[in-house]
């Protein structure tokens, strides 16, 4: 099933896609305040099933889109997380992930702008793909990741270099308003397939940039999910951002920013494409 939160009427709600459009689950179960809501009552299946019964709400042309869990507790980021990146920047080979934090204000929904601030011109793009935690634990074992994942969503961590840079530590960069884009839905597990087998491609005004299969990942998904859980238990709705493969605009020769009037996609094959244009914010 692929879940989304959005805005009708002015109000948020979330809801189910289907081929046709969107069936507003919101208005369907009024009880339940959100998605984050209903993933952590352990109710999308059944939510799920009553939706596919009914006749779309919505169509998603035209949909305001707001980020698949607009208030999650926790985004974790993983860093370096392919071996290609870590070659491009000359950094990583720990034993160890390198974990950074997003605020839920750094976020930014499918189809609506990305910021590049008036502070920098290094903006970059990093495509990613993005874990919602669907079950909550403490020092989760690495074989039982999967139990505890809501679903996969295409990210794109969103980058402002000389920030990031200013010292050792990432958050400054990586915290900008509106340079997280996060969308334009969450695929559950039982649709994604294998999940190594996930196709992450980033594309520049149509042309590709970054490729790259989930398989190559130096901490897999279970890793980084046993890891972040033995430092901080994590709670249903919480995101986990993966890292981002080889091909960042910062380590092309020139570098490669983003600036406005351009437009970044995310696809993580099957799951769907995050789309954002870029103005000056």
């Amino acid at each position: 099933m692929r879940w989304l939160s959005f805005e009708r009427n002015g109000k948020a709600s979330f809801g189910l896609v289907c081929d046709e459009g969107v069936v507003d689950v919101g208005a369907l179960a009024p009880d339940v305040a959100d998605l984050k809501a209903a993933i952590a009552a352990g109710r999308l299946a059944d939510l799920g099933a009553a939706a596919v019964a009914r006749p779309v709400d919505l169509p998603l042309a035209g949909l305001t889109f707001l980020p698949v869990i607009p208030s999650p507790g926790k985004i974790l980021c993983a860093g370096l997380n392919y071996r290609a990146h870590q070659a491009e920047t000359g950094r990583g080979g720990e034993p160890y992930p390198t974990i950074f934090v997003r605020f839920a204000g750094a976020q930014v929904a499918h189809n609506q702008a990305m910021w590049r601030p008036r502070e920098s011109t290094n903006l970059d793009f990093e495509g990613e793909i993005a874990l919602v935690i669907g079950k909550a634990g403490r020092r989760i074992a690495r074989e039982d990741w999967l139990d505890h994942v809501a679903g996969f969503v295409p990210y794109n961590d969103g980058s402002v270099r000389d920030w990031q840079r200013h010292t050792s530590q990432f958050t400054p960069g990586k915290n900008f308003a509106r340079t997280g884009g996060f969308g334009p839905w969450m695929m559950t597990p039982d649709e994604v397939g294998d999940p190594a087998a996930l196709e992450l491609t980033t594309r520049l005004n149509g042309q590709v940039v970054q490729n790259a299969l989930s398989s190559q990942m130096v901490f897999s998904f279970g890793d980084l999910i046993a890891y972040c859980s033995t430092f901080v238990e994590l709670e249903p709705g919480d995101v986990i951002v993966t890292g981002t493969p080889g091909g960042v605009g910062a380590a092309r020769t020139p570098p490669l920013w983003m600036k406005a009037g351009d437009r970044i996609e995310v696809e993580v094959r099957p799951i769907g494409t995050l789309v954002n244009d870029v103005i000056d914010g």
